[in-house]
């Protein structure tokens, strides 16, 4: 992964990273977060991967159902964003449309990916600071506005 910041003004930054073929997507973001100490982001993306997971959250088991895609895919839209954690690391919270050679889509929350050949990500900083606190009644780590 490149990666290097392309605007910095107000207390906003913007990186962009250039993902390249066998990069791992959430971990090349999480390296950048955590290097960048990235509290509060948005983060847009396109590009391809040569497999990857993504997850349905099964409402009545209150936990995520894998869905594992073991075909090259286009990254028609990957959105998401960044806070923090309870221990105040970064936290990534992905939901990807994969394309299919078909013309087919998949979507869902983005486990993993492996990226082939490329996958250009766009990182929008926010001034503010938001963190992830897992919350009981859904199992799910939710941002808290309140804190």
């Amino acid at each position: 992964m490149k990666s290097r910041m392309i605007h910095e003004a107000d207390g906003q930054r913007t990186f962009v990273a250039i993902l390249e073929t066998g990069d791992e997507v959430r971990a090349s973001i999480d390296r950048l977060a955590r290097a960048e100490k990235l509290t509060a982001a948005q983060v847009t993306a396109i590009g391809a991967f040569e497999q990857a997971t993504i997850r349905y959250y099964d409402w009545d088991r209150r936990d995520y159902v894998p869905m594992p895609v073991e075909e090259q895919v286009e990254v028609v839209s990957l959105n998401g964003d960044i806070a923090v954690d309870a221990e105040g690391a970064p936290a990534l919270h992905l939901h990807a449309v994969l394309g299919r050679r078909d013309g087919g889509t998949l979507g869902g929350d983005l486990q993993d990916g492996t990226v082939r050949p490329t996958l250009e990500v766009l990182i929008t900083e926010s001034p503010a600071h938001l963190q992830r606190v897992h919350d009981d009644a859904t199992g799910l780590a939710l941002i808290r506005l309140d804190r």
